[in-house]
């Protein structure tokens, strides 16, 4: 539900982007006199929430729903839109099997204009946001800032547990800020190859969305024969989101 006044703005970002398997369209609006309701398609519950009862993902599954996440993101940016404020719990199923993903959620994205997708909000979830949105006084890229968030999934996908955690805000930011993390041994080579790639403090240094999708990762896991090998639990999962909590856990989105 949007103001009258508003809500076009608000679903700017669902006209202008292309239809993409992997990003809820818009089913219907109904205007009032003062609101406007806007319908989106179904979903089957979010990723966050997925993970959380997971506790973490092997990685033949967690390579074929972050293939559609990435998809759904290198989508955005190649039809100059960046997302901002980008997060597992963005990402919904589409299906009651689990097994297909779209992204919502798109009223706070930003439109660029061109290549210069230069941001200067900070808005976003502390657990994902980069370095250099904590260092910076004036612009950085957007679509370098996704990159990083979609690092954050990836890790936390495979581990169990964000690779920067703190229940105290000051902490957490010095962790990303120095950018320093450990991957624990279960997680193959070639995953954190692609961790490493994506969560590199200089942004400039990151795989773009689209490069994502030809890391070898994703051909090694999903080719036929692939062993995912558990070595055990991790020990940290993702902590629970109370929207209406004062609680530090609301912290974490």
């Amino acid at each position: 539900v949007f103001p009258l006044k508003h809500y076009q703005d608000k679903i700017r970002p669902y006209i202008q982007l292309p239809s993409h398997r992997n990003i809820t369209g818009v089913v219907e609006v109904i205007l009032g006199d003062t609101k406007a309701y806007v319908f989106f398609e179904k979903d089957f519950g979010d990723m966050h929430s997925y993970v959380r009862s997971c506790k973490r993902l092997r990685e033949e599954e967690a390579a074929r729903l972050f293939k559609q996440i990435v998809s759904a993101v290198a989508h955005c940016h190649q039809s100059a839109i960046v997302l901002g404020d980008l997060k597992l719990r963005k990402f919904v199923f589409s299906n009651e099997e689990r097994t297909q993903l779209r992204l919502e959620s798109l009223e706070d994205t930003h439109i660029i204009k061109g290549e210069d997708d230069a941001l200067s909000d900070k808005h976003g979830c502390p657990a994902y946001v980069s370095p250099e949105i904590l260092n910076t006084t004036g612009t950085y890229s957007g679509k370098s800032a996704d990159v990083w968030s979609l690092g954050v999934m990836l890790y936390t996908l495979l581990v169990g547990r964000y690779p920067f955690h703190d229940l105290d805000p000051s902490t957490l930011f010095s962790k990303i800020r120095r950018g320093q993390f450990c991957i624990p041994d279960h997680v193959s080579p070639k995953a954190r190859c692609l961790i490493r790639s994506l969560l590199r403090r200089e942004p400039s240094e990151r795989l773009t969305a689209p490069e994502i999708l030809l890391h070898p990762w994703f051909e090694a896991v999903l080719e036929p024969g692939y062993t995912d090998q558990e070595t055990g639990t991790s020990d940290q999962i993702v902590p629970e989101y109370h929207g209406d909590s004062d609680d530090i856990s609301s912290f974490f989105c």
